[in-house]
């Protein structure tokens, strides 16, 4: 039987994300970056909840020179939709799998002599020159070459290898202080330079997050890393970037339910009503990536109102007092996360009452609320004169 296929949204839960905001902010990326500076667009973690699929197109057409994940899985979806365009895998792949980089042409991350030589010799045999980044480790700890001499002679060897095109070295900084910074900065450059006066050449050398990118201008080298900045994520603390947050996480009342006073709400009773009430529910909850530890803490938007959310959080739903919105009713849209503008709680200040960062809160967002994209949307929370798309 032929399944149709279904353009209509099919949940009153959905993430909306507005188009001309992510390409606003790629275009204040590029223009802070600069002509000799090109932009790496990180839309790893589903392009940080927004869907990766969605927003790739308004990104490289305003200035992104690729597009970088974390996994495989993650550059095959893309590539798959947009095979045109350069995708970096910063992750390991094993080496069971290197075949799908070549199949589809995907940049890789290499951090071992072994390694390069297996890609190496899969490329010889499809006659297909791979392309690849040499991850550096300058202390962070978690992945790349050991700082060392032996490594410099690996990478070297990796630089003679004929099936094998090294684009690209980069580091990570730990962000710790400014002085663990530069003896990060220090200790990649001078192993840049070495390899360079012994024949290796790099067209991309790159060590800034969007945190360096913005606080250090000098960190950033040939290409940078734009990842929460792309989405109006704000985490620099000495540098300025004009950049609007891009999501609003919204939905819309599906009951209302009187409560009397003395009555609980939800598992355990943890919240009893203090007066007479009404109780709406919300149709999202934890499965959604809403964090269940908001309990006590979390407010959304009702009517241009921040109303509490009470009780326990459950998997599908979660519950809200109506006290100060009396005259709420059934189908009444509510902000979860919007731009902090119309009363509206935005991702900082979700991030803060959950005791995380801006990252995990959107990153966290499942795949089960539909994704919306929208252009013509400035003020973040008006819906009703944006154009909708769907990916």
């Amino acid at each position: 039987m032929e399944i149709p296929v279904l353009n209509e949204i099919m949940r009153d839960t959905v993430v909306e994300v507005d188009l001309d905001r992510i390409a606003f902010n790629v275009r204040q990326i590029k223009a802070m970056a600069g002509p000799g500076t090109q932009v790496a667009a990180v839309v790893k973690a589903d392009g940080y909840g927004h869907g990766a699929l969605g927003i790739a197109p308004a990104i490289m057409e305003n200035g992104a020179s690729l597009l970088a994940v974390a996994t495989l899985s993650e550059a095959v979806e893309l590539k798959q939709a947009y095979p045109g365009y350069p995708v970096l895998i910063m992750g390991l792949t094993p080496d069971r799998l290197l075949p799908y980089v070549l199949e589809y042409g995907i940049i890789q991350t290499i951090d071992t002599l072994a390694q390069a030589r297996l890609l190496n010799r899969l490329a010889s045999e499809k006659k297909q020159q791979a392309v690849i980044h040499i991850k550096y480790d300058t202390g962070f700890h978690r992945i790349g070459f050991p700082d060392c001499p032996e490594s410099l002679d690996e990478i070297r060897q990796i630089c003679s290898m004929p099936w094998l095109k090294p684009e690209g070295i980069y580091s990570h900084l730990a962000l710790k202080d400014d002085q663990s910074n530069q003896v990060q900065f220090r200790c990649f450059m001078d192993a840049v330079n070495e390899l360079e006066g012994q024949g290796c050449h790099f067209r991309y050398k790159h060590i800034a997050d969007s945190i360096a990118a913005v606080d250090f201008p000098e960190y950033r080298l040939d290409m940078i890393r734009a990842g929460a900045i792309v989405y109006g994520l704000k985490g620099f603390h000495k540098g300025q970037l004009d950049i609007r947050q891009a999501l609003t996480f919204k939905t819309r009342i599906s009951h209302i339910t009187p409560v009397l006073k003395g009555q609980g709400v939800s598992y355990d009773y943890l919240w009893t009503a203090p007066q007479d009430t009404r109780v709406a529910a919300l149709p999202f909850g934890y499965a959604d990536g809403y964090p269940r530890n908001l309990r006590g803490k979390a407010m959304v938007t009702l009517r241009g109102k921040q109303v509490p959310v009470i009780g326990v959080i459950c998997m599908d739903q979660c519950m809200i007092d109506l006290t100060d919105v009396p005259e709420a009713q059934i189908g009444d849209q509510v902000i979860i996360y919007g731009d902090g503008s119309g009363n509206t709680l935005d991702i900082d200040a979700v991030s803060r009452l959950a005791g995380t960062n801006k990252n995990e809160i959107v990153a966290r967002l499942t795949r089960r609320p539909p994704r919306s994209y929208v252009r013509g949307n400035d003020s973040g929370t008006g819906y009703s004169s944006a154009e909708r798309m769907t990916p």
